[in-house]
């Protein structure tokens, strides 16, 4: 965004003002001075009258005759904060203005401008004043694109990530969201080093200390607002101006550099969209909530780079990187409690599971990403010292999930052994970890392995406090193997007619009466009674699916062929 008022640069390059061929004498560094209005002066004491901000043009035929009076005259315009002098050439100075006047004017930094050609003044005014009306209507419509802009997000319930991104992209500076403790909830570089702007971020954010709830630190270069509703302030948005991070001295006459008042309401506007947000999604999972499922699902589905979660999770006070990383999933047996139904009721389920899970995390003493990944399960990015770490850290966290489920009243049952979507049975949640790794990289694989062992224990009688590789056997290792094209033509080979049939023949499904019989260990009468069916219906329905299939059901070798297959089945549905 440009300022509001043309510099003395901008000024000079105007055509009215290059027809009195204009030549700088002194103040070159002041050239990038704003010019608020210009001024025609004859008078020796107009600095009386002016307010900081002026261009004074002038053709010097009123101004004192003696060197004093000339050094009087130019501190006075520098003390009152002028933008500039131009000085007219041919009426008072002929073939120049005088060498104490260029001096003054050097030593004070004002900039002195000889017009060395005849010019109407009122061209001069017009022009200007023009630039300036101008750049107030551009303004103007910066501003009113900022409040439509935000209004738009408001409107459409965007995410964090979204209003940080357009406030960056609106201003061109990098912007940093943190909450109360600094750590960072969201950013966007603007096109900068992303690593160098999050640096010790806690350290430099807590020196950075602006004077009112909207106010820019000189000394830092951040412009700063707190983010908050309803007097419950939870955040403080802060802008990097300029982006370049080069804070700008104060020019006379302003009381200090700052950041045009567009990117203050555009702070302020952004703040404001955040706060509502949150109080839209007040009863959701909290902000820190959402930015660890970001990171969590950008490592399983690869929407971020590595390097970037990384970072992400280091503002956010989880260190990932040169850590013992292992990947953790936690999920109930059954996908619906008992006595639930409807959408509401799961997602409530699975957003008290994954506080139970950040709140074990807690007092496990561990440090990790937590989140829920998907609508069953919560997963855990646990970051450890050293892989010896692993197993003291896993059974401190499972044994204190188990006490706040117990102390929230939803793991009562547990306690007993007892899963209450089931009645009976191995407790209702299960804790599952992949393999440890050595680097952020390689997280993906711990937390896909830890989520297939999750699913595969579901079938699990028994009642461990974690479930391992090791632990679920054959049914762990095709669900591994799930997505793997032989596995699944391996299906289709084995059960693809017997699918086609139940296909056709609904009311019949005839693979519920071959897993019966396969699961009770090929024992006919257990098998009948499971499947609530006479024996001899049973006995029919598996003559025709030995006529099906084209396999003889008392093959040891083909019974184990069609139970491995029927596994791999299950794991090729599973969610």
């Amino acid at each position: 965004m440009s300022a509001v008022f043309p510099t003395v640069r901008e000024v000079l390059a105007l055509d009215p003002v290059r027809h009195g061929a204009p030549r700088v004498v002194a103040g070159d560094d002041g050239l990038d001075r704003p010019v608020r209005w210009v001024h025609v002066a004859e008078v020796p004491d107009i600095a009386t009258l002016l307010g900081g901000g002026e261009l004074v043009l002038t053709t010097g035929i009123g101004l004192p005759a003696d060197d004093a009076g000339l050094r009087a005259f130019i501190g006075d315009l520098a003390d009152v904060g002028v933008s500039g002098l131009v000085v007219e050439l041919g009426r008072r100075y002929l073939s120049g203005v005088p060498r104490v006047m260029a001096a003054a004017a050097d030593r004070r930094g004002l900039p002195l401008v000889e017009l060395r050609r005849a010019t109407p003044v009122v061209r001069i005014t017009e022009a200007v004043h023009a630039l300036i009306v101008d750049a107030q209507l551009t303004v103007l419509r910066a501003t009113e694109e900022i409040h439509q802009r935000f209004n738009d997000l408001s409107v459409e319930g965007a995410d964090t990530a979204e209003v940080i991104r357009q406030a960056a992209e609106l201003s061109g500076c990098p912007v940093v969201l943190e909450n109360l403790s600094r750590q960072v909830l969201g950013y966007d570089p603007a096109g900068e080093s992303a690593e160098l702007l999050l640096d010790g971020w806690e350290q430099h954010s807590r020196r950075i200390r602006p004077a009112g709830r909207t106010a820019y630190d000189l000394d830092s270069g951040w412009l700063v607002t707190t983010v908050g509703a309803r007097g419950q302030d939870w955040g403080r948005l802060l802008l990097r101006w300029p982006a370049s991070g080069d804070v700008p001295s104060a020019q006379a006459g302003e009381p200090t550099a700052g950041p045009p008042t567009r990117l203050t309401i555009l702070i302020e506007r952004a703040a404001s969209t955040l706060a509502l947000g949150r109080l839209i999604r007040r009863d959701a999972e909290g902000l820190e909530r959402q930015i660890h499922r970001t990171l969590l699902t950008a490592l399983l589905d690869h929407s971020r780079p590595v390097d970037e979660v990384g970072l992400r999770a280091k503002a956010l006070g989880v260190v990932l990187d040169r850590r013992h990383l292992v990947g953790v999933m936690v999920r109930h047996r059954a996908d619906d409690a008992a006595g639930e139904v409807g959408p509401e009721a799961a997602q409530a389920r699975l957003r008290d599971l994954a506080e139970a899970v950040g709140q074990a995390v807690r007092e496990a003493k561990l440090t990790a990403l937590t989140s829920a990944v998907d609508d069953y399960s919560v997963g855990a990015l646990l970051a450890l010292p050293d892989p010896a770490a692993e197993d003291r850290a896993l059974s401190a966290f499972a044994s204190a999930l188990h006490r706040v489920r117990l102390d929230a009243g939803t793991g009562r049952a547990s306690t007993a052994g007892v899963d209450p979507a089931r009645g009976a049975g191995p407790a209702a949640v299960i804790v599952a970890a992949g393999s440890g790794v050595g680097s952020l990289r390689e997280a993906r694989r711990s937390l896909v392995e830890a989520r297939q062992i999750a699913e595969a224990a579901r079938r699990d009688r028994r009642d461990l406090p974690i479930f391992r590789l090791p632990h679920v056997g054959l049914a762990g290792l095709l669900h591994l193997l799930r997505d793997e094209p032989r596995l699944q033509t391996f299906v289709e080979r084995e059960l693809g007619t017997l699918l086609e049939y139940d296909a056709r023949h609904p009311r019949e499904q005839l693979l519920d009466t071959l897993r019966a019989y396969l699961e009770q260990g090929r024992n006919k009468s257990a098998a009948a009674a499971v499947a609530h069916l006479s024996r001899p219906a049973f006995y029919e329905r598996l003559a025709r699916i030995a006529r099906i299939l084209d396999v003889d059901l008392d093959s040891v070798e083909a019974a184990l062929s069609l139970h491995v297959a029927l596994l791999a089945l299950e794991a090729v549905r599973a969610p």
